[in-house]
C-alpha cells in the first residue's frame, strides 16, 4: 500500500480533475444547427462549408444553453451577431430573442476563391442570465464549383406544337440556398425562363418544357445560371427533331407527351407499345 502522503495526493488530485471536467461540462456552449452542425465553446472555430461569390447563407444556432452552474436556459443567448466579417461582406444579425438565432450573411460577388474567416458571437444581452458572450470563428470556403448541373437527354424527338421535355437536374454541394434560371436560346418563337431555388446540400430535377411550330432539326443552347452569382452556371446543345410525322409523334410520347385529351388514355397505351418496338427496332 503507498504511503499516506501519496494517498491523500491521489486523492486531491483524482478531485481536481474531477472539479475541472465538471467546470468544461457547465460551461456555456453554442449549438450551430445549419448549415452544419456543431458545439462551440468560447473562442471555438467551425467549417461552415463552400459558397459561390455574392451568395448568401444563413447560419442557424440555438438559443439554449447550461450556465456555469450547469443549469440549462432555454432562451440563453439573445442574438447571434458578428463581430468581423470579411472586407465588402454584409450580415444580418438573428433577431432579439429568435429561436433558433438565423443570421445572414452575404458574400462580396468580387470575393476572389479561398477560404475566409468571420468572427461571430452569440450574446446574453445585459448578461442577465450571467453568460457573458460566447466568441467563435467561422470559417467558409470561397468557390464558384458549389454546383453539379446536367441536362439530358442531348437529342429529343418532337411533334409540331407539342411540348417536349428537357430534364434539368441541380446538385447543391454549398451552404447557400441557391437561385437559378433556366433558359433556352436558339428555337425560333420560343423564350421562357424557369425560375428555381435549390436547397443547400441537396440535389433536385427539373422539367423544362420546349416545343416548336415548324419542323425542322434545331440545335439550341439551355442555360442554367445562378441569379445571384454570375460565376455559377453551364450551357449544354440540345438537339431537337420536329417533323410532321406519326413517327415522332410515338417518339414525343415516350419523352411524356400527351397527343389528346385524357379520355383518350387506352389509345396512348397503344401508341407506347409502338414506340417502345420502334426503340427497340432502331437501338
Amino acid at each position: 500500500m503507498p504511503p499516506a502522503k501519496w494517498r491523500l495526493f491521489g486523492f486531491f488530485y483524482a478531485a481536481t480533475i474531477l472539479l475541472l471536467l465538471n467546470s468544461v461540462n457547465a460551461a456555456p456552449y453554442l449549438k450551430i444547427l445549419s448549415p452544419t452542425n456543431g458545439t462551440l465553446l468560447n473562442n471555438g472555430n467551425i467549417y461552415l462549408g463552400k459558397v459561390a461569390p455574392g451568395e448568401s447563407f444563413y447560419i442557424l444556432a440555438s438559443p439554449t444553453t447550461p450556465n456555469y452552474n450547469g443549469t440549462l436556459i432555454n432562451i440563453g443567448w439573445d442574438r447571434l451577431t458578428y463581430v468581423t466579417l470579411p472586407t465588402g461582406w454584409s450580415a444580418q444579425p438573428s433577431l432579439l430573442y429568435e429561436n433558433p438565432m438565423e443570421m445572414k450573411i452575404t458574400v462580396l460577388p468580387t470575393a476572389q476563391s479561398g477560404i475566409y474567416s468571420m468572427v461571430l458571437r452569440a450574446v446574453n444581452i445585459g448578461n442577465y442570465s450571467k453568460l457573458g458572450n460566447l466568441t467563435f470563428t467561422a470559417y467558409v470556403n470561397v468557390t464558384p464549383t458549389v454546383f453539379n448541373i446536367s441536362v439530358g437527354p442531348k437529342k429529343i424527338y418532337a411533334g409540331l406544337n407539342k411540348p417536349v421535355n428537357v430534364h434539368v437536374t441541380i446538385n447543391n454541394t454549398g451552404v447557400s440556398d441557391g437561385q437559378f434560371a433556366i433558359t433556352a436560346s436558339g428555337l425560333p418563337a420560343w423564350n421562357s425562363t424557369e425560375n428555381i431555388i435549390v436547397l443547400h446540400s441537396r440535389q433536385n430535377n427539373y422539367i423544362y418544357p420546349v416545343f416548336v411550330s415548324e419542323p425542322g432539326t434545331y440545335k439550341f443552347n439551355v442555360s442554367v445560371g445562378s441569379t445571384t452569382s454570375p460565376l455559377v452556371g453551364k450551357t449544354f446543345e440540345v438537339t431537337l427533331i420536329a417533323n410532321a410525322s406519326l413517327e415522332n409523334d410515338y417518339v414525343a410520347l415516350g419523352q411524356g407527351v400527351n397527343l389528346a385529351p385524357i379520355v383518350f388514355e387506352p389509345a396512348y397505351a397503344v401508341l407506347q407499345f409502338i414506340n417502345d418496338i420502334y426503340k427497340y427496332l432502331a437501338g
